[in-house]
């Protein structure tokens, strides 16, 4: 394996900075602290930042000796979840409620490492696009920058995202070409009927009754609808109704989540629930509320910019350790919008299995959205080592 020593000399800069940012997680458009010490660190390293996109966004633009027009971007994602950290080391959260528990500490701390490093060493030709994203668990922050004029203030010709994942093992690359993590989509069905005394239910138009049926209802679109070799998650994960043992409620509602690879597949899964609703309420005499919200789009990776990310990570870990074929997660992750915009590719970097963690760390496993997580600062080398990699050859 071959890294960078002008990373491994400033490893420990990059380690404190990853542990700061740990300690003061910031969640969804709240990334004022970290956009500000992400500000700091670039201004220091000669790279021209700049402020506000998607609210707390943070761009720094390096540019390169020569005089070519090429551009790339580079994008880490930098805010936390609404998680109680059960860890006790050292850097655990000091904000309760709020943990770094998906590692966008360290997708911070990978990049700005690269951009320390790039900024001593100017000889690519091109401009580099250091994008530092908020509210991606959620809040849709891609998007926000997007609308901002994200590609129309800092074009890119195309763009490249590293996350971390636990059960790959460290030193370990993973990606594909295609689809590589599902749309998220968010839905809820209120149902409207009439209520009364649940001793007389042959005077009401019972909600609970009928909101039962479209749930049963709903798992027909998975079985029976869409193709069986279309992968698709229709999942209903809260139901309420009622507010005491002997009232049938006026209304009840369900809601849930939608996970597709395809916009099509989407599409027909959106178009028969909403039917499948209307129809099984229409038969109780009862009437729906349908709201169907798609917060972002499949992760579909550019075949030819993957293939090219694949020939890079090959270069520094060797073939063996390199799964170009990953298989694809129902998982979602806002960068899709970013990839609708721009080819590029979304690739994962193994977080290994938890053995990383320091002395006083959580009992629960150290997976993404746990509260015992922690971000492996061994892997930091390795991803500045990519993205470095990454600028030479394209801006080659």
């Amino acid at each position: 394996m071959k890294l960078a020593n002008e990373i491994r000399q400033n490893i420990d800069e990059i380690i404190e900075i990853r542990r700061d940012i740990h300690a003061n997680p910031e969640t969804c458009f709240e990334e004022n602290r970290t956009a500000d010490l992400i500000s700091e660190k670039l201004s220091s390293w000669g790279i021209e930042v700049h402020r506000g996109l998607g609210r707390t966004g943070v761009v720094g633009v390096l540019r390169g000796g020569g005089k070519s027009g090429k551009s790339i971007g580079l994008r880490a994602d930098m805010d936390a979840l609404s998680m109680q950290e059960e860890n006790d080391f050292a850097h655990r959260s000091l904000i309760d409620g709020k943990m770094h528990a998906c590692g966008h500490d360290g997708h911070v701390a990978m990049l700005l490492s690269a951009a320390q490093v790039l900024s001593n060493n100017r000889s690519f030709n091109g401009t580099v696009n250091f994008i530092f994203q908020p509210a991606e668990e959620g809040g849709c922050g891609a998007n926000e920058m997007i609308h901002d004029g994200l590609f129309e203030k800092f074009p890119c010709d195309a763009i490249f995202a590293l996350h971390n994942w636990p059960g790959i093992p460290a030193g370990q690359f993973a990606t594909r070409k295609g689809a590589i993590m599902a749309s998220c989509n968010e839905f809820r069905i209120t149902v409207t009927g009439k209520g009364s005394h649940a001793a007389l239910p042959h005077t009401c138009a019972d909600p609970i009754f009928t909101i039962a049926q479209i749930i049963n209802g709903l798992q027909a679109v998975i079985t029976r609808n869409k193709s069986p070799i279309d992968a698709a998650v229709l999942s209903i994960t809260q139901i309420h109704a009622g507010s005491t043992f002997n009232v049938i409620p006026d209304s009840a509602w369900i809601a849930g989540t939608v996970r597709t690879f395809s916009l099509d597949v989407l599409n027909l899964i959106e178009e028969r629930m909403l039917s499948i609703a209307q129809g099984t309420a229409s038969g109780y005499n009862c009437s729906i509320k349908f709201d169907f919200t798609r917060q972002s789009p499949p992760t579909v990776n550019d075949p030819d910019q993957t293939a090219f990310a694949v020939e890079i990570m090959r270069g520094i870990v060797g073939k063996e350790l390199v799964d170009d074929n990953v298989e694809p997660t129902m998982g979602a992750e806002d960068f899709s919008s970013m990839l609708e915009k721009r080819p590029g590719c979304y690739a994962f970097i193994g977080n290994g299995s938890g053995n990383h963690r320091e002395s006083g760390h959580g009992l629960r496993p150290c997976m993404l959205h746990n509260t015992s997580y922690d971000f492996n600062d061994e892997i930091i080398t390795l991803g500045a080592t990519y993205w470095i990699r990454l600028v030479t050859a394209y801006l080659s």
